[in-house]
């Protein structure tokens, strides 16, 4: 039977665990993109208030489930505020902060697990890019999105998951010099006439 009532349940200590592992779940199953507040609510057995009130949003609901993000929320939404021209750095900032504070062994597992990797490149996909893109604005905000995006998960593949020496061994500062303007000028490409 639902928890229908609102607010914090009596007596229920596990309800954030039990909706982790709900949502986990269904992340793994159907997608970042195929699972819904409603249907992890449901799943746990908890009014979908109870979700906002632990994890804030979808977002940090997939982080703390998953313990696998691209960057955390909050980080996101500071980096989406503020002068377009800095967003570069913001993002990588956000990137770095996050996952050279996870564990190498985390990222290796998540490498491995082909379910976690698609509920990752869900996220990047369906997520980050929508948000980006968003923040960006204009008729060509899709693609320079698209195009940014490739380069964070260029960077969470080659550092992180898969980590390439040269690049791993980057400290961030030198990370956000190096993969900076190929960041920037993902999101803010010249204009080319093509002969």
């Amino acid at each position: 039977m639902l928890n229908k009532t609102r607010g914090r349940p009596r007596g229920r200590p596990d309800t954030r665990a039990r909706i982790a592992a709900a949502a986990r779940e269904l992340f793994l199953q159907h997608g970042y993109r195929g699972t819904t507040v409603r249907a992890v609510a449901a799943a746990a057995g908890v009014d979908q208030a109870l979700i906002s009130y632990h994890f804030g949003s979808k977002q940090g609901l997939f982080s703390s489930s998953l313990d696998l993000l691209c960057v955390e929320p909050a980080a996101l939404d500071a980096a989406l505020r503020g002068d377009p021209a800095g967003l570069a750095d913001r993002l990588l900032r956000a990137v770095t902060a996050l996952w050279d504070a996870t564990d190498p062994a985390e990222h290796r597992v998540a490498a491995l697990d082909d379910a976690t990797m698609r509920v990752l490149r869900d996220y990047l996909d369906c997520d980050l890019r929508v948000r980006i893109a968003e923040f960006l604005g204009g008729p060509d905000a899709t693609d320079r999105a698209t195009a940014a995006v490739a380069v964070i998960g260029g960077l969470i593949f080659t550092r992180y998951l898969h980590p390439v020496r040269s690049i791993a061994a980057l400290p961030a500062a030198r990370v956000r010099r190096v993969f900076g303007p190929a960041l920037h000028a993902a999101l803010h490409p010249r204009p080319v006439t093509l002969r």
